[in-house]
C-alpha cells in the first residue's frame, strides 16, 4: 500500500550532547554500524511525544548512566542525515551544552570513551554530517586555556572564583573578544551581552581585562572596539559597563569611546 505521508522527506528529530570539562570534549566510540569505531557524540534520537531536554536526559542516562544533571544549556539546532540499514534520511539534531555529577558508566552502544582536547579536535574525523558541524562549532565557540583565564581574572579581582561550565554558558549569552601574543598566549580579553528590556535593546561590558605585562599597547582600545563593533551589529542602543574608579587609565580608555558616569546607585544582593 502506497504511503503519502512517507514521501514527505521531513527530518527526524534527534538530541546531541556537549559536555566538556578541563577544556576537553567528552566523545564515544561506535560499536555499531553506521560509523562503526569512530568517535561519536553522545546523542539519540526522540520519542514520540518527547521534548528535546527529556530526550537528552535520557539518552545521556541509557549511554553514560547520568542522572544528576547540573545543567542543560540549549546551543541550537543542526541539520544533517541519518542511517537506518539502507536508508539514508534527514535529520534534525537539537544540541546541548550539559554538565553533571557523578560518574560514567557506558552502555553497550558505545566501545570506548575519550575526553578529547578541544584545542586539537579534528571535527571532520567524527561520525555524521551533523556532529561534525557541531563538532567545529563547540572547537570554535569553546577552545580556551582555562587556567591563564583564572590568571588573568585575578589580576582584575583576586579573590574571583572561575567556574569553568560558567564561562562556557557566558560564551552562549553574548561575545567574547579575546587577544594573543606572538606566541598563542591569551593576554587580553573582554565580554559583552545583549538584553532587550521594557525600554530598550542595551549590552553590558563585563571582564575586561588585559595582562599586566602587555598594558600600554593599545590592545585594551582593540578589545572594546571589537565588543561596541558586536554590539553595533546586534543593533544595541547603549552600553553599560562597570569600572573601579581607582583604574585611572581604564577610565580614560572608556571616556575616549564616549562613556560616561551615569548617576545611579549600583546596587547587589546576594542569594
Amino acid at each position: 500500500m502506497n504511503c503519502e505521508l512517507c514521501e514527505f522527506k521531513n527530518p527526524k528529530a534527534s538530541v546531541t550532547a556537549i559536555i566538556i570539562k578541563e577544556n576537553r570534549l567528552l566523545m564515544l566510540k561506535r560499536e555499531d554500524e553506521p560509523f562503526k569505531g569512530q568517535w561519536d557524540l553522545p546523542g539519540g534520537y526522540m520519542q514520540e511525544e518527547e521534548s528535546p531536554k527529556l530526550a537528552i536526559m535520557r539518552e545521556l542516562n541509557e549511554e553514560l548512566g547520568i542522572t544528576d544533571f547540573n545543567s542543560i544549556i540549549p546551543i541550537g539546532q543542526f541539520p544533517g542525515n541519518g542511517y537506518w540499514k539502507e536508508a539514508k534520511f534527514p535529520i534534525l539534531s537539537h544540541v546541548f551544552l550539559v554538565d553533571f555529577s557523578g560518574h560514567i558508566k557506558l552502555n553497550e552502544e558505545n566501545s570506548e570513551i575519550t575526553w578529547y582536547p578541544l584545542k586539537d579536535l579534528k571535527p571532520e574525523e567524527v561520525a555524521f554530517d551533523s556532529n561534525i558541524d557541531i563538532a567545529r562549532k563547540a572547537k570554535e565557540l569553546f577552545t580556551f586555556d582555562i587556567e591563564r583565564i583564572k590568571e588573568l581574572i585575578s589580576q582584575l579581582d583576586s579573590n574571583a572564583q572561575i567556574n569553568e561550565q560558567s564561562l562556557y554558558q557566558a560564551i552562549l549569552n553574548g561575545y567574547v573578544s579575546k587577544k594573543y601574543d606572538e606566541e598563542g598566549k591569551l593576554v587580553g580579553m573582554g565580554w559583552i551581552f545583549a538584553r532587550q528590556t521594557a525600554l530598550r535593546h542595551q549590552a553590558v561590558v563585563e571582564d575586561m581585562i588585559v595582562d599586566e605585562s602587555q598594558r600600554g599597547k593599545g590592545l585594551g582600545k582593540e578589545i572594546l572596539q571589537d565588543l561596541v563593533d558586536w554590539a553595533r551589529n546586534k543593533g544595541v542602543e547603549v552600553i553599560e559597563l562597570t569600572t573601579n574608579p581607582k583604574r585611572i587609565s581604564a577610565h580614560a580608555l572608556y571616556e575616549s569611546f564616549g562613556f560616561r558616569i551615569h548617576l545611579t546607585d549600583h546596587m547587589l544582593m546576594d542569594l
